[in-house]
């Protein structure tokens, strides 16, 4: 941490806001009428057409609340007049305390997720376990799974869900589709991501559930591999290096 970085007290980095939308004046002072939890509650619903707050916090600096959606962590003055989305650190410790509460939101969300969904490749003995979102499409996560041989080798168990980037009823959708359709998915899935055609099958399939899953975590590039503790890492591992973080956590 750089001196500049320990002459302020808190840190916010500020990011773009996409899915929030301001409402007007009369509807920010709602919350500075309203200091109550629930009335905050009741506001924010107002400013964040639905989405409904999982929960409102107070936090160690005076006056300013932790909105939980999801695993979307932002901030409101208690007047109602700021809002702002960023990391908050305890600079004493250095603790990120917003990632801390992003991973619960993240647990939440892929306990939405029926592991019984995913497509798993398994190995003889399992040490730990990844969930991968996935797009047959892509580059890395092509490489990734031609490597699946060497991840199960380490005892890391590879759960796949569906990530087509491109959106519903795409061509990536469908070969999605007929993956977790197929009457084996996981050769299914292997071959399509080996540049194989396979069969166009249709089925009561868990993409949309997935796809939804990945736009609520905030994600927006595969593969994005998420451990059992909530933390997210973007990109393709190898093997002997994604062993490694595994057991430094």
């Amino acid at each position: 941490m750089t001196s500049k970085n320990l002459m302020v007290l808190i840190t916010f980095i500020l990011i773009s806001l996409p899915t929030i939308t301001l409402a007007d004046d009369a509807v920010i002072n709602t919350i500075a009428n309203k200091n109550t939890h629930d009335a905050m509650i009741e506001s924010l619903a107002k400013i964040l057409p639905g989405r409904q707050p999982d929960s409102i916090e107070a936090t160690a600096i005076p006056d300013l609340f932790e909105v939980m959606i999801g695993s979307d962590i932002f901030y409101v003055t208690a007047d109602g007049k700021h809002l702002l989305q960023g990391d908050l650190y305890e600079l004493a410790s250095k603790t990120n305390l917003t990632e801390a509460k992003r991973s619960i939101g993240r647990l939440n969300v892929m306990a939405s997720i029926d592991p019984a969904t995913m497509i798993t490749f398994k190995p003889k003995k399992t040490l730990n376990v990844v969930n991968v979102f996935t797009d047959i499409d892509c580059g890395y996560c092509r490489k990734l799974h031609s490597e699946i041989d060497s991840y199960l080798a380490k005892g890391i168990e590879i759960r796949y869900i569906a990530f087509p980037r491109s959106g519903y009823r795409t061509r990536s959708y469908f070969k999605a589709v007929a993956a977790w359709c197929a009457d084996d998915p996981k050769d299914a899935l292997t071959r399509s991501k080996a540049g194989q055609e396979i069969e166009q099958k249709t089925c009561d399939n868990p993409v949309d559930q997935h796809l939804a899953a990945a736009h609520e975590l905030g994600l927006s590039g595969t593969p994005t591999l998420v451990f059992e503790d909530g933390t997210i890492l973007p990109g393709y591992v190898p093997a002997d290096q994604l062993e490694q973080i595994l057991n430094n956590q």
